[in-house]
Protein backbone atom coordinates (compact mmCIF):
# COMPACT_ATOMS: atom_id res chain seq x y z
CA UNK A 1 0.00 0.00 0.00
CA UNK A 2 0.84 3.35 -0.81
CA UNK A 3 2.94 5.06 2.44
CA UNK A 4 0.79 8.15 2.66
CA UNK A 5 -2.28 5.92 2.22
CA UNK A 6 -1.52 4.03 4.95
CA UNK A 7 -0.93 6.60 7.43
CA UNK A 8 -4.45 8.31 6.74
CA UNK A 9 -5.85 5.23 6.87
CA UNK A 10 -4.24 4.29 10.50
CA UNK A 11 -4.63 8.02 10.99
CA UNK A 12 -8.54 8.66 10.31
CA UNK A 13 -9.94 7.70 13.93
CA UNK A 14 -8.42 10.85 15.39
CA UNK A 15 -9.78 12.96 12.16
CA UNK A 16 -13.30 11.59 12.99
CA UNK A 17 -12.56 12.97 16.47
CA UNK A 18 -12.07 16.63 15.47
CA UNK A 19 -13.91 16.55 12.71
CA UNK A 20 -16.68 15.75 15.39
CA UNK A 21 -15.12 18.67 17.66
CA UNK A 22 -15.10 21.03 14.94
CA UNK A 23 -18.75 20.26 14.17
CA UNK A 24 -20.01 20.68 18.01
CA UNK A 25 -18.32 24.02 17.83
CA UNK A 26 -21.21 26.25 15.68
CA UNK A 27 -20.26 29.21 13.92
CA UNK A 28 -22.77 30.62 12.20
CA UNK A 29 -21.78 33.54 9.69
CA UNK A 30 -23.74 36.38 11.55
CA UNK A 31 -22.31 35.62 15.01
CA UNK A 32 -19.02 37.13 15.37
CA UNK A 33 -18.04 35.79 18.31
CA UNK A 34 -19.17 32.02 17.82
CA UNK A 35 -17.06 32.26 14.64
CA UNK A 36 -13.86 33.82 16.12
CA UNK A 37 -14.63 30.89 18.91
CA UNK A 38 -14.36 28.15 16.16
CA UNK A 39 -10.95 29.88 14.88
CA UNK A 40 -9.38 30.09 18.28
CA UNK A 41 -9.93 25.78 17.94
CA UNK A 42 -8.91 25.74 14.88
CA UNK A 43 -5.98 27.70 15.74
CA UNK A 44 -5.41 24.96 18.47
CA UNK A 45 -5.16 22.18 16.65
CA UNK A 46 -2.11 23.45 14.97
CA UNK A 47 -0.01 25.02 17.55
CA UNK A 48 2.14 22.47 17.37
CA UNK A 49 3.51 22.13 13.95
CA UNK A 50 2.11 25.44 12.76
CA UNK A 51 2.56 29.26 13.93
CA UNK A 52 -0.57 31.03 13.59
CA UNK A 53 -1.77 34.80 13.53
CA UNK A 54 -5.30 36.66 12.20
CA UNK A 55 -5.26 38.59 10.04
CA UNK A 56 -8.53 40.98 9.60
CA UNK A 57 -10.81 38.76 11.28
CA UNK A 58 -8.97 35.78 9.16
CA UNK A 59 -6.66 32.98 10.43
CA UNK A 60 -3.61 32.11 9.03
CA UNK A 61 -1.71 29.10 9.69
CA UNK A 62 2.06 28.68 8.59
CA UNK A 63 3.02 25.26 8.81
CA UNK A 64 6.30 23.65 10.07
CA UNK A 65 7.23 21.31 7.50
CA UNK A 66 10.03 19.04 6.58
CA UNK A 67 12.94 20.29 3.83
CA UNK A 68 15.47 22.71 4.69
CA UNK A 69 15.19 25.65 1.86
CA UNK A 70 12.23 26.77 0.90
CA UNK A 71 11.01 28.98 -2.09
CA UNK A 72 7.63 30.64 -3.06
CA UNK A 73 4.16 29.97 -1.32
CA UNK A 74 1.66 26.91 -1.81
CA UNK A 75 -1.89 28.57 0.05
CA UNK A 76 -4.56 26.85 1.29
CA UNK A 77 -7.97 28.22 2.04
CA UNK A 78 -10.90 27.86 3.68
CA UNK A 79 -13.82 29.30 5.99
CA UNK A 80 -14.63 29.15 9.31
CA UNK A 81 -18.52 30.25 8.81
CA UNK A 82 -21.55 28.19 8.34
CA UNK A 83 -25.07 28.91 7.14
CA UNK A 84 -26.54 27.28 10.19
CA UNK A 85 -28.11 29.27 13.03
CA UNK A 86 -27.32 28.79 16.36
CA UNK A 87 -28.86 25.95 17.67
CA UNK A 88 -28.85 23.95 15.27
CA UNK A 89 -27.07 21.07 16.64
CA UNK A 90 -30.44 20.42 18.37
CA UNK A 91 -31.99 18.73 15.53
CA UNK A 92 -29.12 18.10 13.64
CA UNK A 93 -26.97 16.25 16.30
CA UNK A 94 -23.45 15.02 15.19
CA UNK A 95 -23.54 11.40 14.12
CA UNK A 96 -22.40 8.42 12.40
CA UNK A 97 -24.84 6.46 9.96
CA UNK A 98 -24.91 4.45 7.00
CA UNK A 99 -21.40 4.87 6.56
CA UNK A 100 -21.41 8.55 6.93
CA UNK A 101 -20.44 11.65 9.31
CA UNK A 102 -23.26 14.31 9.62
CA UNK A 103 -24.28 17.30 10.92
CA UNK A 104 -24.22 21.19 10.03
CA UNK A 105 -21.12 22.40 8.40
CA UNK A 106 -19.47 18.82 7.99
CA UNK A 107 -19.44 19.25 4.72
CA UNK A 108 -19.15 22.90 4.15
CA UNK A 109 -16.56 22.54 5.15
CA UNK A 110 -15.25 21.94 8.70
CA UNK A 111 -14.11 18.22 7.40
CA UNK A 112 -12.02 19.82 4.44
CA UNK A 113 -10.19 22.10 7.44
CA UNK A 114 -9.60 18.89 9.57
CA UNK A 115 -8.40 17.01 6.14
CA UNK A 116 -5.60 19.25 5.59
CA UNK A 117 -4.40 19.51 9.13
CA UNK A 118 -3.83 16.32 9.09
CA UNK A 119 -2.14 16.45 5.56
CA UNK A 120 0.11 18.70 7.12
CA UNK A 121 0.68 16.09 10.11
CA UNK A 122 1.28 12.93 7.38
CA UNK A 123 3.85 15.57 5.81
CA UNK A 124 5.95 15.70 8.98
CA UNK A 125 5.61 12.50 10.59
CA UNK A 126 6.62 10.70 7.34
CA UNK A 127 9.35 13.55 6.66
CA UNK A 128 7.93 13.97 3.31
CA UNK A 129 10.51 17.22 2.29
CA UNK A 130 8.67 20.03 0.94
CA UNK A 131 10.17 23.32 -1.17
CA UNK A 132 8.34 25.97 -0.58
CA UNK A 133 6.15 27.50 2.85
CA UNK A 134 2.70 25.88 3.05
CA UNK A 135 -0.24 28.32 4.94
CA UNK A 136 -3.42 27.59 5.80
CA UNK A 137 -6.24 30.83 5.35
CA UNK A 138 -9.24 30.43 7.42
CA UNK A 139 -11.66 32.96 7.15
CA UNK A 140 -14.78 34.57 9.01
CA UNK A 141 -17.55 35.01 6.13
CA UNK A 142 -17.52 33.30 2.84
CA UNK A 143 -20.91 32.14 2.77
CA UNK A 144 -21.91 35.93 3.31
CA UNK A 145 -19.85 36.47 0.52
CA UNK A 146 -16.66 37.35 2.29
CA UNK A 147 -16.46 41.12 2.30
CA UNK A 148 -14.09 41.20 5.39
CA UNK A 149 -12.03 38.83 4.19
CA UNK A 150 -11.73 39.34 0.26
CA UNK A 151 -8.65 41.96 0.45
CA UNK A 152 -6.78 39.22 2.57
CA UNK A 153 -6.98 36.57 0.59
CA UNK A 154 -6.20 37.89 -2.66
CA UNK A 155 -2.75 39.34 -0.70
CA UNK A 156 -1.84 36.35 -0.04
CA UNK A 157 -2.51 34.41 -3.17
CA UNK A 158 -0.40 36.78 -5.38
CA UNK A 159 2.22 35.39 -3.17
CA UNK A 160 1.33 32.00 -3.60
CA UNK A 161 2.52 29.74 -6.91
CA UNK A 162 -0.63 27.89 -6.49
CA UNK A 163 -3.99 27.43 -4.30
CA UNK A 164 -5.79 24.62 -2.89
CA UNK A 165 -8.99 25.58 -2.01
CA UNK A 166 -10.84 23.31 0.40
CA UNK A 167 -13.92 23.06 -0.01
CA UNK A 168 -16.13 19.91 -0.51
CA UNK A 169 -15.54 17.80 -3.98
CA UNK A 170 -18.58 17.65 -6.30
CA UNK A 171 -21.42 14.40 -5.61
CA UNK A 172 -20.47 11.63 -4.20
CA UNK A 173 -17.42 10.82 -6.69
CA UNK A 174 -15.40 13.93 -5.20
CA UNK A 175 -14.67 15.58 -8.30
CA UNK A 176 -12.37 18.55 -7.83
CA UNK A 177 -13.63 22.20 -9.67
CA UNK A 178 -12.06 23.31 -12.19
CA UNK A 179 -14.29 26.14 -13.06
CA UNK A 180 -17.31 28.32 -10.95
CA UNK A 181 -19.62 31.11 -12.54
CA UNK A 182 -18.77 34.61 -10.99
CA UNK A 183 -21.91 35.67 -8.69
CA UNK A 184 -23.48 39.58 -8.89
CA UNK A 185 -25.95 40.84 -6.95
CA UNK A 186 -27.66 43.39 -8.01
CA UNK A 187 -30.85 45.51 -6.48
CA UNK A 188 -33.10 47.33 -8.07
CA UNK A 189 -35.66 50.19 -6.65
CA UNK A 190 -38.43 51.67 -8.37
CA UNK A 191 -40.06 54.70 -7.47
CA UNK A 192 -43.91 55.55 -8.85
CA UNK A 193 -46.36 58.31 -7.71
CA UNK A 194 -49.16 57.17 -5.37
CA UNK A 195 -52.04 57.82 -5.39
CA UNK A 196 -55.99 56.68 -4.52
CA UNK A 197 -56.77 53.55 -6.56
CA UNK A 198 -60.01 54.62 -6.41
CA UNK A 199 -60.47 58.19 -6.25
CA UNK A 200 -56.87 59.20 -7.95
CA UNK A 201 -56.10 55.93 -10.42
CA UNK A 202 -54.85 58.09 -13.25
CA UNK A 203 -53.21 60.09 -10.86
CA UNK A 204 -50.87 57.79 -9.42
CA UNK A 205 -47.70 55.25 -11.21
CA UNK A 206 -47.69 52.18 -9.99
CA UNK A 207 -44.20 51.59 -9.00
CA UNK A 208 -44.85 47.70 -8.60
CA UNK A 209 -46.18 47.62 -12.57
CA UNK A 210 -43.15 49.11 -13.22
CA UNK A 211 -41.19 46.85 -12.10
CA UNK A 212 -42.83 44.13 -13.21
CA UNK A 213 -42.18 45.13 -17.12
CA UNK A 214 -38.77 45.32 -15.84
CA UNK A 215 -38.48 42.29 -14.98
CA UNK A 216 -39.84 40.95 -18.10
CA UNK A 217 -36.62 42.56 -19.38
CA UNK A 218 -34.09 41.40 -17.18
CA UNK A 219 -35.70 37.88 -17.28
CA UNK A 220 -34.67 37.85 -21.26
CA UNK A 221 -30.83 38.63 -20.27
CA UNK A 222 -30.55 34.78 -19.37
CA UNK A 223 -28.85 32.71 -21.79
CA UNK A 224 -28.41 29.78 -20.81
CA UNK A 225 -26.66 28.21 -23.96
CA UNK A 226 -23.90 30.42 -22.30
CA UNK A 227 -24.02 29.73 -18.95
CA UNK A 228 -25.57 32.60 -18.38
CA UNK A 229 -28.62 33.33 -15.31
CA UNK A 230 -30.26 36.03 -14.32
CA UNK A 231 -32.54 35.01 -11.58
CA UNK A 232 -34.77 38.01 -9.88
CA UNK A 233 -35.57 36.23 -6.60
CA UNK A 234 -37.04 38.68 -4.05
CA UNK A 235 -39.18 41.06 -5.58
CA UNK A 236 -41.38 43.80 -2.87
CA UNK A 237 -43.49 47.04 -3.32
CA UNK A 238 -46.41 48.86 -2.41
CA UNK A 239 -48.87 49.07 0.90
CA UNK A 240 -52.40 48.52 0.47
CA UNK A 241 -54.33 46.91 -2.38
CA UNK A 242 -56.30 50.41 -2.70
CA UNK A 243 -52.87 52.18 -2.87
CA UNK A 244 -50.99 52.83 -5.96
CA UNK A 245 -47.59 51.84 -4.86
CA UNK A 246 -44.84 54.53 -4.77
CA UNK A 247 -41.91 52.17 -4.29
CA UNK A 248 -41.18 48.43 -5.30
CA UNK A 249 -37.65 46.29 -5.00
CA UNK A 250 -35.74 43.72 -6.52
CA UNK A 251 -33.47 41.54 -5.68
CA UNK A 252 -31.46 39.36 -8.49
CA UNK A 253 -28.83 37.31 -9.11
CA UNK A 254 -26.93 36.84 -11.81
CA UNK A 255 -24.24 34.05 -12.79
CA UNK A 256 -21.78 34.18 -15.71
CA UNK A 257 -19.25 31.26 -16.70
CA UNK A 258 -16.63 33.95 -18.27
CA UNK A 259 -15.90 37.18 -16.86
CA UNK A 260 -16.61 38.99 -20.04
CA UNK A 261 -19.66 38.02 -19.54
CA UNK A 262 -20.16 39.92 -16.41
CA UNK A 263 -19.49 43.26 -17.96
CA UNK A 264 -22.01 42.29 -20.86
CA UNK A 265 -24.88 41.80 -18.49
CA UNK A 266 -23.85 45.02 -16.61
CA UNK A 267 -24.37 47.05 -19.30
CA UNK A 268 -27.61 45.65 -20.19
CA UNK A 269 -28.92 46.55 -16.38
CA UNK A 270 -27.02 49.71 -16.88
CA UNK A 271 -29.68 50.27 -19.65
CA UNK A 272 -32.55 50.14 -18.28
CA UNK A 273 -35.52 52.54 -18.71
CA UNK A 274 -38.29 53.19 -17.64
CA UNK A 275 -41.88 52.25 -19.28
CA UNK A 276 -43.41 54.85 -17.61
CA UNK A 277 -41.40 58.10 -17.70
CA UNK A 278 -43.68 58.69 -14.58
CA UNK A 279 -41.39 56.15 -12.44
CA UNK A 280 -38.01 56.48 -11.58
CA UNK A 281 -35.78 53.44 -11.25
CA UNK A 282 -32.37 53.01 -9.04
CA UNK A 283 -30.15 50.23 -9.70
CA UNK A 284 -27.01 49.15 -7.49
CA UNK A 285 -24.89 45.90 -7.09
CA UNK A 286 -22.59 43.85 -9.72
CA UNK A 287 -20.23 41.46 -10.09
CA UNK A 288 -19.08 40.71 -6.36
CA UNK A 289 -17.56 37.39 -7.27
CA UNK A 290 -15.14 36.92 -10.67
CA UNK A 291 -15.77 33.54 -12.19
CA UNK A 292 -13.23 31.20 -11.99
CA UNK A 293 -11.90 29.79 -15.57
CA UNK A 294 -10.34 27.09 -16.44
CA UNK A 295 -7.26 28.49 -17.49
CA UNK A 296 -4.05 26.41 -18.73
CA UNK A 297 -2.74 27.13 -14.75
CA UNK A 298 -6.17 25.36 -13.24
CA UNK A 299 -5.66 22.32 -15.81
CA UNK A 300 -1.91 21.86 -14.92
CA UNK A 301 -2.58 21.94 -11.40
CA UNK A 302 -5.34 19.40 -11.99
CA UNK A 303 -3.59 16.84 -14.12
CA UNK A 304 -1.19 17.06 -11.21
CA UNK A 305 -3.42 16.22 -8.52
CA UNK A 306 -5.40 13.42 -11.16
CA UNK A 307 -1.96 11.87 -11.50
CA UNK A 308 -1.08 11.72 -8.05
CA UNK A 309 -4.70 10.22 -7.10
CA UNK A 310 -3.90 7.82 -9.55
CA UNK A 311 -1.13 6.80 -7.15
CA UNK A 312 -3.57 5.63 -4.30
CA UNK A 313 -6.26 4.12 -6.61
CA UNK A 314 -8.24 7.31 -7.38
CA UNK A 315 -9.75 8.28 -10.27
CA UNK A 316 -9.95 12.07 -10.01
CA UNK A 317 -12.38 13.66 -12.56
CA UNK A 318 -13.29 17.32 -13.10
CA UNK A 319 -16.28 19.22 -12.78
CA UNK A 320 -17.96 22.47 -13.70
CA UNK A 321 -20.21 24.42 -10.96
CA UNK A 322 -22.55 27.54 -10.26
CA UNK A 323 -21.71 28.25 -7.01
CA UNK A 324 -19.05 30.63 -6.26
CA UNK A 325 -16.14 29.93 -3.33
CA UNK A 326 -13.16 32.27 -2.61
CA UNK A 327 -11.01 30.98 -5.24
CA UNK A 328 -13.03 32.88 -7.37
CA UNK A 329 -11.30 35.37 -5.98
CA UNK A 330 -7.70 33.49 -6.36
CA UNK A 331 -8.00 32.48 -10.16
CA UNK A 332 -9.53 35.46 -11.20
CA UNK A 333 -5.54 37.01 -10.23
CA UNK A 334 -3.94 34.60 -12.47
CA UNK A 335 -2.83 32.05 -9.78
CA UNK A 336 -2.86 28.47 -10.07
CA UNK A 337 -5.86 26.95 -8.34
CA UNK A 338 -7.86 23.55 -7.48
CA UNK A 339 -11.24 23.78 -5.72
CA UNK A 340 -13.25 20.89 -4.53
CA UNK A 341 -10.14 18.91 -2.57
CA UNK A 342 -12.05 18.69 0.70
CA UNK A 343 -14.80 15.82 1.94
CA UNK A 344 -17.18 13.94 -0.24
CA UNK A 345 -20.58 13.51 0.26
CA UNK A 346 -23.61 15.98 -0.10
CA UNK A 347 -26.18 18.00 0.89
CA UNK A 348 -24.21 21.57 1.46
CA UNK A 349 -26.65 23.92 3.16
CA UNK A 350 -29.50 21.04 3.89
CA UNK A 351 -30.70 18.77 6.61
CA UNK A 352 -29.07 15.68 4.80
CA UNK A 353 -25.37 17.21 4.86
CA UNK A 354 -23.50 14.30 5.15
CA UNK A 355 -19.70 12.78 4.31
CA UNK A 356 -18.60 9.35 3.14
CA UNK A 357 -16.22 8.04 5.69
CA UNK A 358 -14.60 5.52 3.61
CA UNK A 359 -13.28 8.93 1.23
CA UNK A 360 -11.59 10.68 4.21
CA UNK A 361 -8.59 8.56 4.10
CA UNK A 362 -7.90 8.85 0.37
CA UNK A 363 -9.01 13.15 0.62
CA UNK A 364 -5.92 13.45 3.00
CA UNK A 365 -3.66 11.70 1.01
CA UNK A 366 -4.11 13.58 -1.85
CA UNK A 367 -3.80 16.42 0.10
CA UNK A 368 -0.80 15.59 1.43
CA UNK A 369 1.24 14.40 -2.12
CA UNK A 370 -0.60 17.63 -4.11
CA UNK A 371 1.54 20.07 -1.35
CA UNK A 372 4.77 18.54 -1.39
CA UNK A 373 4.52 17.87 -5.11
CA UNK A 374 3.67 21.51 -6.35
CA UNK A 375 6.91 22.99 -7.94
Amino acid sequence: MDSVLAWTRASQPAAIDLIREFVECESPSDSAVDVNRFLGMVAEAVNDIASVRRVAGSLVCTFKLPGKKKSGQVMALGHGDTVWPLGTLGTMKFRYAQGRLWGPGVLDMKSGLVFFIFAMRALRELEIPVAHEVTLLVNPDEETGSRISRATTEAMARKSKAVLVIEPGTGLEGKAKTARKGIGDYRLTVRGVAAHAGIDFTKGASAVLELARQLEVIAGFTAVEKGITVNPGVISGGTRSNVIAAEAHAHIDMRVPKLRDAAAIDKKFQSLKPFDKRCSLELSGGLNRPPMERSKGVISLFKLARTLAREIGIDLEESATGGGSDGNFTAALGIPTLDGLGAVGEGAHATHESILIDRIADRIALLTKLTAAIS
